[in-house]
């Protein structure tokens, strides 16, 4: 059976994608700062409500303090208020089936500011602080994107990851790629049993009575770039073994220069397995949010 597509709910960009992203696959969206990469995963994710009934969740990686202004763009560009899900201490394990209490929306693990996230720039003694703490929120992290799923959800921003030459060298990378694999990824008796672990068979009948497909929950990958010209990114080689090499769908987003302006432009790299118009998109950042035309 033909999945739905997870359309972003702008027309051009939809009609590039052949009707949108395909349901359990991988996408990264690359631009540098400022390029509007959170602006459109929160588009993406707002379309959820319409698409499947549930929003998408968004999962903030950041740790030096630079806020992504998640809460003021849903706000301001979707009547969207997201409310944080809170990261210390061990999980509520019961909360995952109160169905009457409300779940934040917003998961931000390392919420320690200023700290570096690259081995190669920390101490030892610094970087076994960041395996302790990644070690700590695991299974909070689990219990986030289950109780989600077992409610509804099936579309997953994360955003926050720092520019690194190696991917291995990177602890947000390391946290993403048990997300993905062991959470996003695996069929959801074999996530229950990572979440519940000892206390799986108590919950196996409530597991069994809130089944989701894993198949059909999408993952976006917002990743700040060093390029900040689209021309640049679209030169640079697709490296094997990282994240752009197992990607469905890439998306490049950047500034252009035509006549004497620069502007901003996007373009789809790579969107395996469907149609993908080969176009060059203008778009804007306006106080509604991203908005397609204009100069290239």
């Amino acid at each position: 059976m033909t999945k739905v597509r997870q359309g972003f709910g702008l027309p051009e960009l939809d009609h590039l994608l052949g009707g949108g992203l395909l349901p359990g696959t991988l996408t990264v969206i690359a631009g540098a700062t400022g390029a509007g990469k959170t602006q459109l995963g929160l588009r993406w994710a707002d379309a959820g409500q319409t698409a499947e009934g549930h929003r998408g969740i968004l999962c903030d990686l950041t740790s030096r303090g630079d806020a992504q202004n998640h809460a003021s763009y849903a706000r301001d560009q979707f009547g969207w208020e997201i409310t944080p899900y809170p990261a210390d201490g061990p999980p509520d394990l019961g909360s995952v089936w109160d169905f009457d209490r409300p779940l934040g929306d917003y998961f931000h693990p390392f919420h320690r500011a200023g700290r570096r996230v690259t081995r190669r720039d920390l101490d030892p003694d610094a970087w076994h602080a960041w395996k302790t703490d990644l070690a700590r929120i695991l299974r909070t992290s689990a219990a986030y994107f289950y109780a989600h799923f077992v409610r509804g959800a099936r579309r997953v921003v994360i955003d926050g990851i720092e520019p690194t030459e190696r991917f291995s060298e990177s602890i947000q990378f390391e946290f993403f790629e048990y997300l993905y694999h062991q959470i996003l990824r695996k069929e959801d008796e074999w996530a229950a049993r990572e979440l519940f672990r000892e206390q799986y068979r108590a919950n196996e009948p409530r597991v069994l009575a809130h089944r989701y497909d894993h198949d059909a929950i999408g993952c976006l990958y917002l990743y700040t770039t060093p390029h900040i010209l689209l021309d640049d990114l679209m030169d640079e080689p697709i490296g094997e073994g990282d994240i752009f090499a197992n990607a469905n769908t890439i998306i490049y987003m950047g500034r252009v220069k035509s006549d004497g302006r620069m502007g901003r432009a996007l373009y789809v790299a790579k969107h395996r397995g469907s149609y993908c118009g080969e176009e060059i998109l203008p778009y804007r950042l306006t106080d509604r949010g991203l908005a397609f035309g204009g100069m290239i």
